[in-house]
């Protein structure tokens, strides 16, 4: 089978990264080679542990495991352009054990907690790669690869998959695509094994409301392919969508949406517009403007949208500020829900519907996929619905630009509002349900000293939530609230031929708070995960030669499910310093478990707002 035009632009790519650029603006686009220039390995080195500051990943207290099973075993040298490498799949036998308890009744053991485990190591020079992981279409992981050095690096990736337990219960194949490409300059070769993890507890079922989905539906493209399963979106007017029917007895639908963005838009947030590139005659500099968003269509109208964290990947800016600490999300990118139960009044007519993806602004090329979360009614074979309301305005893009010759800076704002309302009737009754979408958006790119200095100062704002009632009662009011900082300064210098040097600072973070409740209780959290990064570097024929770079991140969770600290520092493969602590401090916890016992927040929580 021939390589998919994905392969093809990306490829090109990689060749033009290889050439002298054609102007000395926004070079920092370009990801560049994964180490200093060669030197012998030292054997008495061991290899370097590189990680992503997150939440440990811990068991529910009480729960049994785990119980670990290797799914696949790989190694990714010259894999570009290649098929996934697959595994079959079956369920692990304490998993079919717990499942046929299940089925017996009377205290059956009950999957607690799922971990899909990563652990890779390589050895040389190499770019960073893209990669993901499927299970019988449906994406589990996403993530990108740490770049190695001559001694050897090592890195694992842990994700919380209990969401997929039906998935997991039933037989499939395992597939990794993890492109790569290997010469005499880059020798990187990826050793990569793939683990999961069960845990389970003694407990009895959970209400309806709270289970995990019945069935988990892939929008992905099918194997055989030469590449990954997710979709390619092009440009700007690609749509990628498949088309599915859904079981007639489904009673809620949620629409988790996968997305990376690379080549030409690998740093969308910096692009500047097309009349600045075009009146600069720059023409491998990529343009389209500094905003993109992902838009999920049913039947071709908009049912929700994505404005994507701003992941950097681990050759990205300066390769040498995420060693050993890489970017928030570089290694296990964060996917995005969308509850489409409000259209499952026409969805449930038995017959296809189209389930469509595209990207304002595009430039080539975004990987997107997505799986659909269904609960399905067992005391029934049909359900039915119907919508209610419906906004989807369109979105509300502004820019201004001044410049003159490669100086200018170009602001950017833009706001969307998403909101649908609707009712499914099934055995657990007649069931209202609103979702809701806020979009804010700012950004501001500044280009001075003739374009070789650009300053990137950018905020993303989401909000959404989910209100669901039946007759008598609230069943689930909640919030999430998002808030994406974004800054990088960047500085072109010293300019020989194919050699010039670079200084950059960025700084990237997570703002995010949660509050859910209803009948089951009153959860809430909050997260403030803030890097930053400094450093220098010169660089010749796209390869670091010599450089420095510091990293500092600070990560703070507090919720009612528990607190984690974690206060790290590092500088070019040496950590300075790190703290860390996982006890919820008495002002912290308190400070969450008042605003939850706040009797007018409580009223204000199951309010329908809409």
């Amino acid at each position: 089978m021939a390589p998919s035009a994905a392969a093809i632009s990306s490829t090109l790519l990689l060749l033009a990264l290889l050439l002298p650029a054609e102007a000395t603006v926004a070079r920092h686009r370009h990801r560049l080679g994964a180490s200093l220039l060669a030197a012998a390995p030292n054997v008495s080195q061991p290899p370097t542990t590189f990680f992503e500051v997150d939440r440990p990943i811990r068991p529910p207290r009480g729960s049994a495991g785990p119980c670990s099973t290797l799914l696949l075993s790989g190694t990714f040298g010259a894999t570009y352009g290649r098929p996934p490498i697959t595994a079959a799949y079956a369920p692990p036998a304490c998993l079919a054990a717990a499942r046929a308890g299940a089925g017996g009744g009377g205290g059956a053991l009950a999957l607690a907690l799922a971990v899909l485990e990563w652990s890779a190591d390589c050895r040389g020079r190499q770019f960073d790669r893209i990669f993901g992981v499927w299970l019988s279409g449906a994406e589990l992981l996403r993530s990108c690869t740490a770049e190695p050095r001559p001694n050897g690096i090592l890195w694992t990736v842990s994700r919380d998959i209990t969401r997929y337990a039906a998935l997991l219960a039933e037989p499939g194949e395992v597939a990794v695509y993890l492109g790569n490409l290997v010469d005499k300059t880059y020798t990187g070769v990826y050793h990569a094994n793939l683990t999961l993890h069960l845990y389970f507890h003694d407990t009895p079922p959970q209400p309806p409301a709270q289970q995990q989905a019945d069935l988990i539906v892939p929008i992905s493209r099918s194997l055989p392919l030469n590449d990954g399963q997710w979709f390619a979106i092009q440009n700007a007017t690609d749509v990628q969508s498949k088309k599915l029917a859904i079981p007639s007895n489904t009673y809620r639908a949620i629409l988790e949406v996968f997305v990376s963005f690379h080549s030409n838009d690998e740093f969308w947030y910096t692009n500047p517009p097309n009349d600045y590139i075009q009146a600069n005659n720059l023409s491998n500099v990529p343009g389209n403007g500094a905003f993109r968003e992902v838009v999920a269509r049913v039947d071709g109208e908009v049912v929700g949208a994505v404005w994507p964290f701003t992941v950097i990947y681990t050759g990205g800016v300066n390769p040498l500020l995420w060693r050993p600490i890489t970017g928030i999300g570089s290694f296990n990118l964060p996917t995005y829900d969308i509850d489409i139960t409000p259209f499952l009044g026409k969805l449930l007519d038995g017959e296809e519907h189209d389930f469509g993806f595209g990207v304002t602004n595009a430039l080539d090329v975004w990987y997107i996929d997505a799986n659909l979360h269904l609960w399905l009614d067992h005391n029934s074979e049909k359900t039915t619905g119907s919508l209610l309301s419906y906004d989807a305005s369109g979105l509300d893009l502004n820019v201004n630009s001044e410049f003159s010759g490669l100086d200018g800076q170009f602001v950017t704002s833009a706001i969307r509002h998403v909101s649908a309302t609707g009712w499914v009737k099934s055995s657990y009754g007649e069931v209202t349900t609103t979702f809701y979408q806020r979009f804010r958006y700012e950004n501001s790119n500044v280009f001075s000293k003739n374009g070789t200095v650009q300053i990137t100062n950018q905020t993303i704002d989401a909000k959404s939530g989910i209100f669901t009632k039946d007759a008598t009662a609230v069943l689930l009011s909640e919030e999430l609230h998002k808030i994406f900082p974004l800054y990088i300064y960047t500085g072109t210098t010293d300019k020989v031929g194919d050699e010039y040097s670079l200084d950059s600072l960025v700084k990237l973070g997570i703002n995010e708070k949660k509050t859910s409740g209803g009948k089951l209780g009153f959860l809430y959290s909050s997260l403030h995960n803030a890097q930053t990064g400094r450093g220098t570097m010169r660089v010749k024929k796209n390869l670091v030669v010599s450089g420095l770079g510091k990293t500092h991140q600070v990560y703070k969770y507090v919720g009612t499910d528990g607190c984690y600290f974690r206060d790290v520092s590092s500088r070019n493969y040496t950590i300075l310093f790190d703290r860390s602590d996982d006890s919820c401090s008495k002002g912290a916890y308190s400070g969450a478990s008042t605003k939850l016992n706040d009797q007018p927040a409580r009223r204000k929580l199951l309010v329908n707002k809409l």
